[in-house]
């Protein structure tokens, strides 16, 4: 054995071991119990970074873990490639996305096989891949036949520049995230898929997932939003010119009598009908188009709006209302009108306020009065008053009562809704799955037919910032109508990438099947592997991913292709790893991020931070404090350089040992250096343990042992059931390694050199590495073979603690002198009365505090303390 731990020649020599033997390839085996470990799969941005080590790093783990508790293990890799920034990358550099995404894609596979992990490469995917997105058409078209995908005009985010849409977050203060350019709301024609439809499956079926942090089920409950109101009905006003009657839906009906005025959105039918011949209102819907539409941010933006000159009619005092256009309601959201309560709604308070509308209230906490005049919006439960025949009413009673008389006037009833909309799936962009339409003037919308699918999307086209390339690209768009044959288009827009994701666990399990998506009838592996029995993945996905994932499972199930209802039975979401963020700002607004790798920051004499300066240039970069690693922002580590400096062991030991798996992590670089020094320190015990001559005897069986042997080996099967437990069951991998570092401290103050103290340390050494194997496999490879020639790491099952072993001899007493706390003594389990109380006395650091004083009592809690009363 070498005397010094050289990490790149022994993690070459293990990964080459298990290449050749094809040691994680998953193959279907009947009666096995099977373990299905998934972690997200990567966007291929170029480089990972130490956030994508922690999180395939913790399913590696996890999977190392159960192949040595016996179980069949599958853990797939594949890539999630399509999306905007590979346009994004292709404009910069003048090259087709798909070589950008290919050429990533081959870099990216070759870091995460240097970090060793047990990976069933023959199962890559990648969703840009022809073959893939196939399935994805295929399935778009069943949808379309069940009416579970349909098309419809929606409002969406236009950049006028990139000429394209923009989901919610890459609007950034009414600006497009990329081009600055002011974002327009557009009414175009869009796909979507109706999730909606299993609203309420998506929400029941919650309560059948025990594996799922509460936290992520909460917010997918909230995102679902199953609302019970009552949906009202506002007649019009026909003498004021009020085309039509206005409906909304409320939750809280109790407030009815409270409502004032009714605010429509900016594109309401309503709306354009009050602008024509009011240039005022038509600037005003106009200005509206650059606003928010996100819930959040209609929160905190200023209010706005401008007065109708319409009115509608209370539906039970018959009063007149104004209507207004009003920023802060949205078209895409229920009626696209809500009844405003200023008194009772924070939103509608603000408004009112602003614009010296009536504010009235009729909820009061109980017996207590509001204040008046109200300073803010009373918005909790309470009892109506000044509401006529309805005053005196709690909550529940109220509405009950409300929607009755509504209901009778035929002017309202109750009703479920949701805060879920369909997903729309329409993107005006080009990396992405084709949508498989064909539009002929004579038969109109025709569905492409399945013997011609996949609809191949070009790759050899190099966006120009301009629109869609394939909006611009006869080749593709030009076709023949299947039914007629006459002359026609195709459907230019490609689908959200969400939709990628959303089956690829399936797809691992029946790689290679061209015959259909995953019929469990004609390809068994779907219904072996699936579903998934641990996920992995940021917390950030807790939503969008997580939900549509669900909703393409239950899709599959009705249409007879797979046979579970919910894809992931257990779910773990890491924590984010933090780095600092280093930027410039351009007068225009452009953000320019910097790599804190390429940055040297400035300190004054006492070691104060005073600027930074980014090295190329020597110029200032500002720091934006510190923020998850992306490369959006370039403040990944990049793991390759970790590797070639420490080794991969170093890396994937110092990202488990840092802190728990959920909570977030904060780069710093001396971590890996207490790792290495760690893995050095495992090296050397081993070899100096091979340097003597070692007995053969059995460890377990080394003869009459003293006391610090018995415990030292308690400790050690303490450990191994510790591990266990926290590997398996709590998925707490830094107090797992914690615990062997701390019997490696105790390993290293044993100085007996007796041919027991040596086959235990033996015995310990053996267990180490098997307890350490799924976190840093390359070294422990390398030290079995050592310590057992002939026999192989991957062989070996996963350690056992000894119940023997377990039992101790000796117990630590706590000593107190007056209720105290004055020392510890060690005694035999059974050891009688007189005998615990001989060794207290006789205890050095207990006879300072009795010394030529009368013991009044000895007071013995058996198995804990002993406590002498003076």
């Amino acid at each position: 054995m070498q005397e010094k731990y050289h990490p790149q020649q022994i993690e070459q020599d293990a990964q080459r071991y298990w290449e050749a033997s094809a040691a994680f390839k998953a193959v279907e085996i009947a009666g096995k119990p099977k373990y299905y470990c998934l972690s997200m799969f990567p966007y291929p941005s170029g480089k990972l970074h130490m956030g994508h080590v922690r999180n395939y790093t913790i399913g590696d783990v996890l999977s190392r873990y159960r192949r040595m508790q016996g179980y069949n293990v599958l853990q797939p890799m594949g890539w999630d490639a399509f999306g905007l920034p590979a346009e994004n990358a292709a404009l910069q550099n003048n090259v087709p996305p798909a070589r950008w995404t290919y050429d990533n894609i081959a870099y990216m596979r070759k870091q995460l096989r240097s970090l060793g992990l047990a990976i069933d490469w023959d199962r890559e995917l990648a969703t840009c891949a022809p073959d893939y997105y196939r399935w994805n058409q295929w399935l778009f078209l069943r949808m379309l036949e069940k009416g579970l995908a349909y098309r419809k005009t929606g409002t969406v985010n236009w950049d006028p520049i990139d000429q394209t849409v923009l989901a919610n977050e890459q609007v950034i203060d009414g600006r497009g995230w990329r081009t600055g350019a002011l974002v327009e709301k557009r009414e175009i024609p869009m796909y979507y898929m109706k999730i909606t439809a299993y609203a309420d499956e998506l929400l029941e079926t919650l309560n059948v997932l025990p594996g799922w942090p509460e936290r992520v089920k909460t917010m997918q409950a909230n995102w679902i939003g199953k609302s019970f109101g009552v949906d009202v009905i506002f007649p019009a006003d026909i003498l004021s010119g009020m085309p039509q009657a206005l409906k909304v839906f409320t939750t809280r009906a109790d407030t009815l009598l409270g409502v004032t005025y009714v605010a429509v959105a900016a594109e309401h039918p309503v709306a354009l009908y009050a602008a024509r011949g009011n240039p005022k209102l038509a600037e005003f819907i106009e200005a509206c188009k650059h606003g928010a539409t996100m819930e959040a941010e209609l929160a905190t933006q200023e209010k706005k709006g401008m007065n109708t000159g319409l009115f509608v009619i209370h539906p039970l005092t018959e009063a007149k209302l104004p209507v207004w256009i009003a920023n802060y309601v949205l078209m895409g959201y229920g009626e696209g009108a809500v009844m405003a309560v200023p008194a009772h709604d924070e939103r509608d308070f603000e408004f009112a306020a602003k614009y010296s509308l009536r504010i009235r209230p009729v909820i009061k906490p109980g017996d207590r009065d509001l204040a008046s005049p109200l300073t803010q919006a009373y918005v909790e439960h309470g009892v109506t008053f000044d509401s006529g025949e309805f005053s005196g009413l709690e909550f529940q009673a109220a509405v009950d009562a409300i929607a009755a008389a509504l209901e009778q006037k035929g002017l309202g009833e109750k009703h479920v809704r949701y805060r879920l909309r369909d997903w729309g799936i329409s993107r005006q962009r080009y990396w992405g799955c084709p949508i498989p339409l064909i539009y002929c003037d004579t038969c109109g919308v025709v569905p492409v037919p399945d013997d011609q699918l996949p609809v191949v999307l070009p790759e050899d086209l190099v966006p120009d910032g301009t629109g869609n390339p394939l909006a611009k690209n006869p080749s593709f768009y030009e076709c023949s109508c299947p039914a007629c044959g006459k002359p026609a288009r195709r459907e230019t827009d490609t689908m959200d990438t969400f939709v990628d994701s959303s089956w690829y666990y399936i797809r691992y399990a029946c790689t290679g099947q061209d015959k259909t998506m995953a019929a469990t009838m004609t390809d068994a592996r779907v219904n072996y592997w699936l579903p998934v029995d641990q996920y992995i993945g940021g917390i950030e996905h807790a939503i969008l991913h997580l939900l549509y994932s669900r909703f393409w499972s239950k899709v599959m199930r009705d249409l007879g292709l797979v046979k579970f209802d919910e894809p992931f039975a257990n779910l773990l979401t890491q924590g984010m790893v933090l780095n600092e963020i280093m930027f410039r700002k351009t007068e225009t607004g452009r953000i320019t991020y910097f790599n804190p790798a390429d940055v040297d920051i400035q300190t004054d004499e006492q070691g104060r931070r005073t600027g930074a300066l980014l090295r190329a240039d020597g110029q200032p970069v500002e720091s934006g404090g510190i923020g998850t690693m992306s490369k959006s922002r370039n403040n990944g580590v990049d793991p390759q350089k970790l590797v070639e400096q420490y080794g991969a062991d170093t890396a994937r030991l110092f990202m488990m040992f840092a802190s728990p798996p959920e909570q977030t992590l904060e780069w710093a670089d001396t971590g890996m250096d207490g790792a290495f020094r760690f893995l050095k320190r495992l090296w050397k015990q081993v070899y100096e343990h091979l340097r003597q001559d070692v007995p053969a005897d059995d460890p377990a069986q080394g003869g009459d042992v003293d006391l610090e042997l018995k415990a030292l080996r308690f400790q050690l099967h303490q450990t191994i059931a510790k591990v266990s437990d926290d590997l398996g069951r709590r998925h707490t991998f830094n107090t797992a390694i914690a615990a062997v570092m701390e019997l490696m401290n105790a390993l290293g103050k044993l100085e007996d050199s007796s041919p027991a103290a040596r086959n235990l340390m033996r015995e310990s050494l053996e267990k180490i590495i098997l307890l350490l194997s799924p976190v840093v496999p390359h070294i422990c490879h390398a030290l079995w073979r050592e310590l057992k020639p002939g026999t192989e790491l991957l062989d070996q099952p996963w350690p056992q603690a000894d119940s023997t072993a377990l039992v101790q001899d000796e117990i630590e007493l706590v000593v107190q002198v007056n209720g105290k706390l004055r020392g510890q003594i060690r005694v035999a389990k059974d050891a009688r009365r007189e005998v615990i109380e001989r060794t207290v006395a006789e205890n050095g650091q207990v006879q300072k505090f009795i010394a030529g004083k009368t013991i009044k009592k000895v007071i013995l809690v058996p198995g804990r303390l002993v406590n002498i009363v003076v």
